[in-house]
């Protein structure tokens, strides 16, 4: 690969990073109107019961994506543009049927969501959203392909949290027991369709498509060990709240389901780059290009955790007032939240890893996400055990059941991150002192605004921190090969040559 192209490839996941960046800035604006409603309006039990039920909603989600949201890049960079729509259609239509097919089961058999056995018949509609979900990934994947990450943008960042947030209020007045279940399955829906439209106008109806089994047997075989290490990455953020719901009160599941809610805002960073990551890796796999995957993969790891450092500071010090300003009564969970931002951070270079290893290493990949998400549970089944035989409140719970996250995403890290030098042949390591030279004065000024009021230290606090780190990094962390993040037009032309060639 020649040194023009590998710039393209940096300054195309800088431009995907960039678009998406800005769906995490609205996405934020959306949400806090959401916990601020759940919160406030329906409290911390109605919103674990929600919280547990999303867990098994998603969860099936994700298995019946049967790896598509990052097989399909994959099998579309084999085949050619003529036949993308029957590929595409072929991927959707097996999704539906297994969405539709676990949806059934679940209305049928509702008590995996509902560990508290309390629900109501509204409430058992919210598996409707299976499909809706696993429908949604596969459309955004198709859309990432192409390099069109403003659908993603549209459809994560504005449509569903605006949907979520304006729904949860006006609900609350008409059906308040089971508002937060009918607002989610509305959300879902209407991303669904924002998805699909772009895939409609981008795609076409495919032409002379048929269903053929054979091919969605096919499709379905190969895409299992995808789909188990999607639903694994994905359940390692659920699967602590699962296991909590088991051992504690609706309302701490509650209490810890915000913390994890304003801890997840640091994590949707990676997501601004995984749509197109994989695109770029994909391609330097058909060249055999290992050195330039594996610079990718530091880069972007660097970029994830820098950005995910600097907001996990922001929102972890001043804990206490972020928690409060959803309700007096969730400021109790804020040293869950200090480790689940915790979590968020180490995690980042299993993530970027991830997005190489599947392609080149599917089941060892694999192998490693089981053995990390059994890790979890065990740690977490552990403390939940501790906790009772001393006879310690849900809160103390809470905070080890994320705990046990962070220890287990860090291990997941370092093995991933292992696995894939040891394939490429180059070191894939993320991390570099900046990070804590950067850390350390942030860390100083927010301790100082807590000694403000409240309102002060949220208001100046907040942006203190983030100033501080943010000119430390930049000035200290950042090479010129990092700071194309910023700039908006180097080498988009050239990545969009590359691409269409």
């Amino acid at each position: 690969m020649t040194e023009r192209t590998q710039e393209g490839d940096i300054a195309a996941l800088a431009k995907g990073g960039r678009t998406n960046f800005l769906g995490f800035l609205l996405r934020l604006a959306a949400r806090l109107p959401f916990l601020f409603i759940a919160g406030r309006l329906y409290g911390a039990e109605s919103l674990g019961r929600f919280a547990s039920a999303l867990v098994v909603v998603e969860l099936i989600a994700m298995l019946c994506t049967i790896g598509e949201k990052r097989g399909l890049a994959l099998r579309l960079s084999q085949g050619d543009d003529a036949h993308a729509p029957h590929l595409l259609a072929d991927g959707m239509l097996v999704a539906l049927l297994l969405g539709s097919a676990a949806a059934a089961l679940l209305y049928l058999f509702p008590a995996p969501m509902f560990p508290s056995g309390f629900y109501t018949q509204s409430d058992r509609m919210v598996v409707l959203a299976i499909p809706a979900l696993a429908l949604t990934e596969i459309a955004l994947a198709a859309q990432a392909y192409r390099f069109d990450i403003a659908t993603t943008v549209r459809a994560r960042a504005v449509v569903e949290p605006w949907t979520i947030s304006i729904m949860a209020g006006v609900l609350f007045f008409i059906i308040p027991e089971s508002g937060l279940s009918m607002a989610y399955l509305a959300a879902v829906i209407a991303a669904a369709l924002t998805a699909f439209w772009s895939v409609l106008r981008d795609y076409g109806i495919p032409a002379g498509w048929r269903p053929n089994p054979s091919n969605m047997a096919s499709l379905t075989i190969r895409g299992l060990p995808l789909a188990t290490a999607d639903a694994i990455e994905w359940g390692t953020r659920r699967l602590d709240l699962y296991i909590l719901a088991l051992f504690a009160a609706p309302s701490a599941v509650g209490i810890y389901y915000i913390a994890q809610q304003v801890a997840s805002l640091p994590q949707k960073l990676k997501s601004s780059f995984e749509p197109i990551l994989g695109p770029v890796i994909t391609r330097n796999l058909k060249e055999r290009n290992y050195a330039g995957i594996a610079a990718q993969v530091c880069q972007v790891g660097f970029w994830i955790i820098a950005a995910q450092a600097g907001i996990a500071l922001a929102l972890g010090v001043p804990g206490h007032g972020v928690m409060g300003l959803v309700g007096p009564g969730f400021v109790v969970g804020t040293g869950a939240l200090a480790f689940l931002l915790a979590a968020e951070v180490v995690a980042a270079t299993a993530v970027v890893s991830e997005a190489a290893l599947v392609y080149v290493a599917r089941l060892r990949n694999l192998w490693i996400s089981i053995a990390g998400i059994l890790l979890q549970g065990v740690l977490t089944v552990g403390v939940m055990k501790l906790t009772e035989h001393y006879q310690l409140d849900d809160m103390y719970r809470a905070a080890g059941a994320a705990m046990s996250l962070m220890l287990a995403l860090a291990t997941m890290s370092l093995a991933k991150a292992w696995l894939l030098s040891r394939i490429l042949g180059f070191s894939v390591n993320n991390w570099r002192w900046s990070l804590v030279w950067a850390t350390v004065p942030a860390v100083v000024i927010g301790y100082g605004a807590r000694l403000l009021p409240e309102w002060a230290e949220l208001l100046l606090g907040i942006p203190a921190i983030l100033l501080t780190y943010g000119w430390i990094i930049w000035h200290k962390g950042f090479g010129p090969e990092d700071r194309v993040l910023f700039r908006r037009n180097l080498g988009v032309e050239t990545a969009a040559d590359d691409h269409a060639s």
